[in-house]
């Protein structure tokens, strides 16, 4: 049997529809991403924070790298039923983004070990730079992508809070525990738990007006 070709009219309601389809898609797998990383970050950061008012040994700093670890390990859970879906331009970018992203978490983490094991060094603040800056900054071009203000926003007030620990280190003035990790906390909330429930909501109010 021959198959009906789609006029115009048809063509651009597929390709519509299929966008449509494709950013919902997205929006639900990237608020469920948001949310591990985010509470995972959140979670860990207070922990920290707590153990601080209690020992000041610098080894508990060391809890950070539970935020890569458990946000590694469950990531791919998250989006494995994303991963059966077709890849679109979109999906591309994205998960080159986020490929970068990883590659700098893992550059900055072996140079910080350099110095520690190699100068005697300590240069650990690089990562909370890493952490709101960096971040913040593919958060905000997550933003773009998906037309979403809430991610653009938060990975503004991510980057926003990076350059002001960058100043500080300029500045050489320290970076106590006791304010560094508040605020690491509070740029986490704004920048993926908040966008990864709207995202989520969104995406759900999209699938019940769809069905």
């Amino acid at each position: 049997m021959e198959e009906r070709k789609l006029n115009e009219k048809e063509s651009l309601e597929l390709i519509t529809q299929m966008i449509t389809n494709t950013r919902n898609r997205m929006q639900t797998s990237n608020g469920n991403v948001y949310l591990l990383w985010g509470y995972t970050s959140v979670a860990i950061a207070i922990l920290i924070y707590i153990i601080g008012f209690f020992s000041t040994h610098p080894g508990w700093n060391f809890l950070w790298f539970f935020i890569w670890i458990i946000g590694g390990t469950f990531t791919g859970h998250v989006l494995k039923d994303d991963k059966k879906s077709p890849k679109g331009y979109t999906d591309k970018i994205t998960e080159g983004l986020w490929s970068i992203v990883g590659y700098c978490a893992i550059a900055f983490t072996l140079l910080c070990l350099y110095f520690m094991f190699a100068k005697g060094a300590d240069c650990w603040s690089l990562m909370m730079v890493f952490g709101l800056f960096v971040i913040g900054f593919a958060t905000s071009v997550q933003g773009v992508i998906l037309k979403e203000k809430s991610l653009t926003v938060g990975g503004g007030i991510g980057m926003g809070f990076g350059a002001f620990i960058m100043c500080c280190l300029i500045a050489d003035i320290p970076l106590e525990n006791t304010w560094t990790t508040p605020l690491f906390i509070l740029t986490f909330i704004f920048m993926m738990i908040m966008p990864g429930h709207i995202l989520n909501h969104k995406a759900k109010k999209a699938h019940v007006q769809g069905a």
